[in-house]
């Protein structure tokens, strides 16, 4: 029984990268469909030094920010320019579904690149500046319900995209009918949006948790609500969910990779299971802790699948709330 489990284990220690015929050479692009300082950019920055310190790339993952059309000129950039190219990551979340679910991305469609991978899971906030008149989501939403008007939002996404959409979700859910009358700003970044915030132009922000989390530390905002089933871990635990203050509205992000459709299957390969080595190590737990992200890692083919079925639902969704005819 010993000799039987030593001979798996050395099987196991074998199957590693190094056994696939095609490994990364030269440089390592990941592409951030956003300008510095948003989730995008985070999932880049933050996986290229991961990937980096297991040895996973040849050098360090250079960061290219690719900003525009809620992730669409990325996505065409990758499907028309990039088709093949065996070294290129492009960082997606359930913004960039929920752009191809409302048909945002002209002539593109989900099919067009190849999904390899998510890395977790980013909750949905709330949030406001430090000084703000609202203490708790409730308040904001009765301000809402006087009068639609009154509370004007920001976030990174397009209008209409899913920093806008669970603003929308929210007011749904309290009850309020107006939805197209609350005021929603689009920014490049969760950053530039947070910083309009804090400098007392716009009310409050819609966007994910580890965006927040540089600005919270600083104390220059507050989360009202996490769009999430249960009180995130540790040291987040103190935020509130919005189920708990009696809306019941989950935003969870998914974040993740893409890569070209045309790349090589060994590329494919390689890449699918750097991104599983990724997420199963210690270094990338540490940053899912520090920046909010819960687990969220289906397989490959089950990864592909949620995301078909993601833009599918979202579609759904948008023309139930009157984003879509």
């Amino acid at each position: 029984m010993i000799f039987k489990r030593s001979l798996l284990l050395m099987a196991l220690a074998m199957f590693s990268l190094s056994a696939f015929a095609w490994e990364p050479a030269g440089k390592v692009e990941c592409i951030a469909p956003s300008d510095p300082g948003g989730g995008w950019d985070f999932t880049c920055r933050s996986a290229g030094r991961v990937l980096k310190s297991l040895d996973l790339v040849p050098s360090s993952v250079q960061t290219t920010n690719m900003a525009g059309a809620g992730g669409g000129v990325a996505f065409s950039h990758t499907v028309s320019k990039r088709g093949d190219d065996n070294n290129l990551l492009v960082a997606a979340s359930t913004a960039t579904t929920t752009r191809l679910a409302q048909k945002q991305f002209p002539g593109m469609k989900v099919g067009m690149v190849e999904w390899i991978g998510a890395v977790g899971s980013d909750f949905g906030v709330i949030a406001v500046r430090q000084e703000s008149q609202y203490d708790n989501l409730n308040q904001l939403v009765n301000a809402l319900k006087d009068d639609p008007r009154s509370v004007k939002f920001a976030g990174a996404s397009a209008r209409g995209g899913w920093d806008h959409l669970k603003v929308l979700l929210v007011a749904q859910k309290a009850g309020i009918k107006k939805l197209a009358s609350i005021p929603y700003l689009s920014y490049n970044n969760g950053g530039e949006a947070l910083t309009q915030v804090v400098g007392g132009q716009v009310d409050a922000f819609t966007g994910d948790i580890s965006e927040t989390t540089g600005f919270m530390e600083s104390g220059d905002v507050r989360v009202l609500a996490v769009l999430s089933k249960e009180r995130l871990p540790k040291p987040f635990d103190n935020i509130p969910t919005a189920r708990e203050q009696g809306i019941d509205v989950l935003g969870p992000n998914w974040r993740g990779f893409y890569m070209p459709k045309g790349a090589s299957d060994a590329a494919k390969q390689y890449w699918t299971q750097a991104i599983d080595e990724l997420y199963r190590s210690d270094a990338w737990k540490e940053v899912m802790k520090k920046n909010g992200l819960m687990p969220f890692h289906p397989g490959s083919k089950k990864f592909d699948d949620y995301v078909r079925q993601q833009v599918k639902d979202i579609e759904q969704l948008s023309r139930d709330i009157g984003l879509m005819q």
